[in-house]
């Protein structure tokens, strides 16, 4: 459901989401995304339904990456997070 906002705030709001998406670590992060998802699909790997995690660099589903991949106690999405997945992986 879309936000309720007056059309000067809503033009404002375009202009800022719009510079949020092009600044270079998203573009840096969609290019990543972009590049895995290809070649998974020329693997012939099924990602339908999945999202690809920036800290596990790894394809996980939609529900799991938007809803926090993070514990309670920490933050999603941190420094913190991205070394909590390193240290899993050891």
């Amino acid at each position: 459901m879309p936000q309720k906002l007056s059309p000067k705030a809503l033009k404002a709001k375009r202009k800022r989401d719009l510079a949020a998406a092009n600044s270079p670590r998203r573009r840096k992060m969609r290019a990543e995304c972009q590049k895995a998802r290809r070649a998974a699909i020329k693997a012939g790997r099924n990602i339908d339904g999945k999202d690809y995690d920036h800290n596990t660099k790894k394809f996980v589903s939609r529900k799991h990456n938007r809803g926090g991949t993070q514990s309670k106690n920490k933050k999603d999405g941190t420094k913190a997070e991205r070394r909590q997945n390193r240290s899993k992986k050891k």
